[in-house]
């Protein structure tokens, strides 16, 4: 590997456990400012989305978990940087949240998903026990929509044995063909941590692409 490439490598390797709570907004109106690039978190209430976060940036407290699911619509920003964020989106899909706060809850993720400059990509959690539910399936939808990558993390992989869990990730894979390299998939545990290093990169890529920073170049005379 020449210096100019270890160079590379060295810029583009992320600390995830300088990862600090930068502020919550409970619209995008008091996000912080549309600059740099943030990666944001979403899934289920039950997904494991807040001990995903932690998981990767070694730190049990830093996404909390409220002790009625579905109740916290606050947008949660981390910074790794002055220019680099992760965010994590509010539960969805607990049966007992009032209608009116899900219709709410869909507008401000469908517009955030598709208005947002500085978001590179979604991190979308669903247990691999249960998969693609129709809520799943919808953010997926807006994503696409926003030309948006996105990529699905299986929780609780450990829940299963080797085999089930594999064929579930065939599956979902199967599932998302339709959407080429726009969406990929991986298996995850938080409890072994199976599955970080193959988060991570897909995290330090997303929020290192500085080529969605820059404005395209006017091609040269012949």
């Amino acid at each position: 590997m020449s210096t100019e490439d270890e160079q590379t490598l060295h810029l583009k390797t992320l600390n995830f456990r300088r990862a600090t709570f930068l502020q919550s907004a409970s619209q995008l109106s008091n996000a912080p400012p549309d600059s740099g690039s943030e990666v944001a978190f979403a899934g289920r209430s039950n997904a494991g989305k807040s001990s995903a976060i932690n998981t990767l940036t070694e730190n049990s407290k830093l996404a909390r978990t409220s002790r009625t699911p579905g109740r916290t619509q606050l947008i949660n920003f981390f910074s790794l940087s002055e220019t680099q964020r992760l965010v994590d989106l509010p539960g969805y899909g607990y049966a007992k949240v009032p209608l009116k706060m899900k219709r709410e809850w869909n507008r401000h993720m469908e517009n955030y998903l598709q208005h947002r400059q500085s978001l590179r990509g979604l991190i979308l959690l669903m247990d691999v026990r249960h998969p693609l539910t129709d809520q799943d399936e919808q953010m997926i939808a807006w994503a696409s929509a926003a030309t948006m990558p996105v990529h699905v993390l299986l929780t609780k992989a450990d829940k299963l044995k080797k085999g089930p869990a594999k064929s579930s990730l065939l599956g979902v894979q199967a599932r998302l063909l339709e959407f080429g390299d726009l969406v990929s998939a991986q298996l995850f545990s938080s409890l072994k941590r199976d599955g970080l290093k193959e988060l991570e990169k897909k995290l330090t890529a997303w929020l290192t692409d500085d080529s969605v920073l820059t404005p395209e170049t006017e091609p040269e005379d012949p």
